[in-house]
């Protein structure tokens, strides 16, 4: 404020005056909001729902494409609609009841192109069958979409990501073509250079691999449920990736990870992946992988290791498999410790003739329910160090065939002279600290509460039944 006198009959007084400067200064700033209010509230105001079927607005679903804005929702009323959809403008498809959206057998049966889209509760079905042109159920080339609680049927590649990022794919089913071979099939979910994805609660199977990433780092996949493919994972050229809690059963193998380095995978199931050369998890020419509390079990090879480096596998459950690890020597300073190895039939096949690989680390080596050992000292740690092959297993690493054997009263004969004869030499691979009891691991996928309130239901339906019962037989003295 400026401070002004004047001089009048009673005497000098004093009074305030506003500049100029202070006057363009509130204009600009009612300018300003008013600005805001134009581009802002007509934006929220003006966010529209379209309908789509017999009772909507629109009889095809790509006309209400063509006709919304920035923002808007599609709403897709049920029923049967035989077209292809491209999305070029940020927008919600919302399918009310499962409409089904049935492609017209050529290309992708959903293009999206714009950032931000979300596509919710359709069944997407029918796409192309060109692999070389990413014929898909919904063929993502943008970043930041949601898709969830669809189901795509009858597709060549499920969902895949071209030079996407920031997507989500959450709870939805995906089944492809089982009457093709596995090679001519796509993939249930396909990376391609697209980084920082989140893939949740998914249902994947028939397709040719599960989820493959190449070229795509930093990615989230959790909680999904593969199975019926060839690789129910599979990382080509990705460093940086993380799976946890996700069930990969009945493929050729559970997960291949190759030519990728730091991936790391917690609370996961690998089961029952049989068949010619089938395994739970594959490692090819990777390094500074980290596997932890994940469950390996009733594979033809629990897990396979070529040139793998400075890995750690610790508080697994390596378990019923035909071989537990079949190892190269180029597999290089690699860590097993804290894990069960239970009941396989073979512990070890080592290809080669030894390997830096290590089954103890201060102290605490590994569980292995053969183990002859004793524990004098009480300390849950065997006295004396576990051989991990005895001569024939390590024979049969370098001579395949001799597995035909393996259970043969000759094999068994050689393992004795072995243990008698110390002329005999096989492998030199031993657990140094063998634990004596199997490490507690749970998977959180069969959480304990749910059991615990299964048995509190019984156990008041036994009271509550015992009562009633009770209650008759004094009914019945009485009278």
């Amino acid at each position: 404020m400026g401070i002004r006198y004047r001089e009048g009959k009673t005497g000098t007084t004093r009074t305030t005056t506003t500049p100029r400067i202070t006057k363009l200064k509130r204009a600009l700033v009612f300018v300003a909001l008013g600005v805001l209010g134009v581009l802002v509230v007509p934006a929220v105001a003006d966010a529209k729902v379209l309908d789509v079927g017999r009772q909507g607005g629109f009889r095809t679903i790509q006309a209400a494409l063509d006709a919304v804005q920035p923002g808007d929702t599609v709403r897709i009323r049920p029923g049967t609609y035989t077209e292809n959809l491209v999305l070029r403008r940020s927008v919600t498809i919302q399918g009310i009841g499962e409409p089904i959206l049935h492609g017209t057998g050529h290309g992708s049966v959903v293009s999206i192109l714009a950032d931000a889209c979300k596509v919710r509760g359709l069944v997407i079905e029918h796409s192309g069958g060109d692999l070389q042109a990413e014929d898909s159920g919904i063929l993502v080339r943008s970043g930041s979409v949601v898709l969830e609680d669809n189901r795509l049927n009858d597709v060549l590649y499920g969902i895949y990501l071209l030079r996407a990022r920031k997507a989500i794919i959450r709870n939805n089913v995906i089944a492809g073509r089982p009457e093709l071979p596995l090679g001519e099939r796509g993939a249930g979910l396909h990376f391609w250079d697209s980084p920082e994805n989140v893939i949740e609660d998914n249902t994947i199977s028939d397709s040719r691999d599960g989820l493959y990433i190449q070229s795509s780092p930093g990615n989230l996949i959790r909680r999904n449920r593969v199975f019926r493919v060839r690789y129910g994972v599979h990382y080509m050229f990705s460093d940086k990736n993380s799976f946890e809690g996700n069930i990969f059963t009945d493929s050729v193998a559970g997960a291949a990870i190759m030519y990728s380095s730091d991936i790391q995978f917690f609370n996961n199931s690998f089961l029952h992946n049989r068949g010619f050369s089938s395994f739970g998890i594959l490692f090819q020419d990777c390094e500074r992988c980290l596997a932890e509390r994940n469950f390996i079990v009733d594979n033809a090879t629990g897990i396979f290791m070529e040139a793998l480096r400075g890995s750690t596998f610790r508080n697994n459950v390596i378990a019923e498999n035909d071989v537990a690890l079949q190892m190269f020597s180029s597999a290089d300073k690699n860590l097993f410790t804290g894990n069960n190895f239970v009941e396989n039939l073979s512990p070890l096949q080592l290809i080669g003739r030894t390997t830096t690989t290590r089954f103890a680390e201060e102290g605490k080596g590994n569980y292995w329910s053969n183990y002859s050992g004793y524990d004098l000292d009480a300390n849950s740690i065997g006295d004396i160090p576990h051989k991990i092959q005895n001569v024939f297993e390590y024979m049969e690493g370098n001579y395949p065939r001799l597995r035909l054997y393996l259970e043969s009263p000759a094999a068994q004969a050689i393992g004795t002279a072995e243990k008698l004869i110390p002329v005999i030499r096989g492998s030199s691979l031993t657990d140094g600290s063998p634990l004596m009891k199997a490490v507690p691991i749970r998977l959180p996928s069969t959480p304990a509460p749910h059991f615990r309130v299964s048995q509190a239901l019984l156990a008041l339906v036994s009271l509550a039944m015992m009562a009633i019962a009770l209650q008759t037989i004094r009914w019945g003295q009485r009278r």
